[in-house]
């Protein structure tokens, strides 16, 4: 539940805020999002490899305290870094050619020692990587070791599903304390036009530093109580002799059973190619990362999805993301928990019920087909000023002499429902407030209204912000989404289920540990990445500043964006599908267990030989 709070929540969250007051660029943060999964990947396959014959309450007691000790140190550079400076308001009306305005050059400032707060921010994710790594290997091998098989999938599920619900928590909570001043205490005067800020000047930034530190205590008081569990609950033992093997029959439970293989590190090669060169398992694995990849592509992006494709302001598309993401990703993996636990399905049935689940989930893909929304008119975009100036040039006539800054993204909508980057590239000379909003007069881009019997109710030319969108296929968008969800995360228990009964029993834990490393590798990892570079191709308008640096892009093409992100989906989700179909067709039943006892030394003379 905390490591979803701190790692999918808290950190997601503060990304943006980190960036601006560390002046950091997205790449740079995109690799602090990253070093928690590196830090899983290296480590998890020697943690679930040690720790599967060790004391696993005691494994997750130290987890307990490198979560902590994580969070804590990802908060440190605040305590560091000294009060929050920020300079003067930039004026974001068009100023008239010789009036005083500020001089934004290319030039070289001094130096900032911030961005080198980087490091720590990556050393606080690797340190969560090390704590979470026993946490989601060892922990779940330790819930299926004192649960009966049956009611093992109805545990797991709702442990995964805490995951999930951790970072729901997480969103909301940094985003109430985003409402927060970094420093708590507002400066009373910093410049001679404003004498506080509020939460819609562009410099304001929110106090994303104090989650981490209470997420910090409240996880480190879980370490006593892991620390006290014994090595095995009472009963575990009445359980185990109760589970009949179902193991993938290729002979590799004899040989880890025969060779004691897991006893010390010499073994750990042998142990790796048992697991590698087990085709059910590693058609699972392959499977899982490939839906993996879509998980983590969507739960990076599809706020912004949301907030560009159906015109929503940047907080209400996070907030509607995690409303559809999390309770859907939550509810899936329950349902399947209860299903695979009632049904009481063997191994074969779990990877038969995966198939159907994924199949569903791939039909009701196609909603980027028909809920798609077109490209709303932008001045200087995908549209021109009054049938002036260019396409893809925000500069005109009209706006010629203001001096507007393409690096101040601050979008407008004139009363004839055109979208425009900024007041100051509207033409707009001035503003006033209108029953406490701030409207724009004087806007010499900006034409009349579409309708023209509606020019007297106009008591203004521009407002701020976004025009309304004319889509209105949010609803049904996010419906069918919501189920799209579901089904996918409905394979998520079923594959965790289907994977350590396919393996042998002293490998369970380093079957997990060995799918946590290609999940990351195949999926996680190069996930958000690839929906990135899709997202980043459908651009249509980038962020230049002064010196010709490319930023930020403030506008895509919202067909090209959904076309691109459907077919990522539904190529991985195709992946998936064949090599579930593949394990299905590769698993082998194991022989009864008494014929096994009775052939157990020829078997094992055998492989030796």
């Amino acid at each position: 539940f905390f490591v979803g709070i701190v790692v999918n929540g808290l950190i997601n969250i503060s990304i943006s805020t980190i960036e601006k007051r560390y002046e950091l660029n997205s790449s740079l943060t995109g690799l602090i999002s990253a070093s928690y999964d590196i830090a899983f990947c290296v480590l998890s396959l020697f943690v679930s490899y040690f720790g599967e014959r060790g004391h696993k309450p005691r494994w997750l007691a130290f987890s307990a305290f490198m979560l902590g000790l994580g969070s804590l140190i990802f908060s440190l550079p605040h305590f560091s870094s000294g009060k929050y400076q920020y300079g003067a308001k930039l004026e974001d009306t068009c100023q008239v050619p010789g009036a005083s305005s500020a001089n934004f050059t290319c030039n070289a400032s001094t130096k900032s020692s911030l961005p080198n707060y980087l490091y720590v921010f990556i050393l606080g994710q690797l340190l969560l990587g090390v704590g979470g790594t026993p946490l989601y290997t060892l922990g779940t091998a330790f819930i299926d070791d004192s649960v009966p098989k049956h009611k093992s999938s109805l545990y797991i599920g709702i442990g995964y599903a805490m995951s999930l619900l951790g970072p729901a928590i997480g969103y909301v909570l940094g985003g109430q304390l985003l409402n927060i001043y970094i420093d708590i205490q507002i400066p009373e005067r910093q410049d001679t036009t404003y004498t506080k800020m509020d939460q819609d000047d562009p410099r304001w930034l929110g106090a994303w530093w104090i989650a981490f530190v209470a997420c910090c205590f409240a996880i480190w008081l879980l370490i006593i109580p892991f620390s006290c569990f014994p090595k095995h609950l009472p009963g575990t033992a009445k359980i185990q002799a109760e589970k009949i093997s179902e193991t993938h029959n290729d002979g590799s439970e004899v040989l880890v059973e025969s060779k004691n293989i897991g006893k010390s590190f010499k073994d750990f090669p042998m142990a790796l190619l048992i697991l590698l060169k087990n085709p059910v398992l590693m058609s699972l694995i392959i499977a899982s990362s490939s839906e993996a990849l879509v998980a983590t592509g969507f739960a990076t992006f599809l706020p912004k999805f949301i907030e560009n494709q159906f015109g929503k302001t940047s907080s209400f598309s996070a907030t509607l993301g995690g409303l559809v993401l999390i309770p859907a990703a939550a509810l899936g993996q329950i349902i399947s928990g209860i299903l695979v636990s009632k049904c009481k399905l063997d191994c074969k049935s779990i990877i038969k019920f995966m198939i159907g689940t994924c199949s569903v989930a791939l039909l009701l893909n196609t909603v980027f087909l028909f809920a798609k929304c077109g490209n709303e008119p932008f001045a200087g975009v995908s549209e021109t000023y009054n049938g002036t100036g260019t396409l893809y040039n925000l500069t005109a006539p009209c706006n010629a002499n203001c001096g507007c800054l393409r690096s101040m993204y601050y979008p407008i909508c004139g009363r004839d429902e055109v979208q425009y980057f900024s007041p100051c590239f509207a033409g707009c000379s001035s503003h006033l407030f209108n029953n406490m909003k701030k409207v724009y007069h004087n806007c010499s881009c900006i034409g009349r209204p579409k309708r023209e019997n509606d020019s007297e109710d106009f008591l203004f030319e521009a407002v701020p912000g976004k025009c309304p969108t004319q889509c209105k296929f949010l609803p049904l968008f996010m419906t069918f989404f919501f189920f799209t969800v579901v089904f996918t995360f409905m394979a998520v228990t079923p594959t965790t289920v289907a994977i350590l009964r396919c393996v042998p029993d002293k490998q369970r834990s380093f079957a997990l540990g060995v799918q946590s490393v290609f999940l990351r590798l195949l999926g996680t990892i190069p996930g958000p990445i690839l929906f990135g570079v899709a997202i980043d191709n459908s651009c249509t308008l980038w962020d230049i500043d002064e010196c010709n640096t490319k930023g930020a892009c403030w506008v895509y093409d919202n067909e090209r964006m959904a076309y691109l992100l459907m077919g990522i989906s539904a190529a991985c989700k195709i992946i998936t599908i064949i090599f579930v179909v593949m394990a299905v067709y590769l698993y082998k039943p194991p022989a009864a267990s008494a014929a096994l006892s009775q052939k157990d030394s020829e078997m094992v003379s055998s492989i030796r030989t």
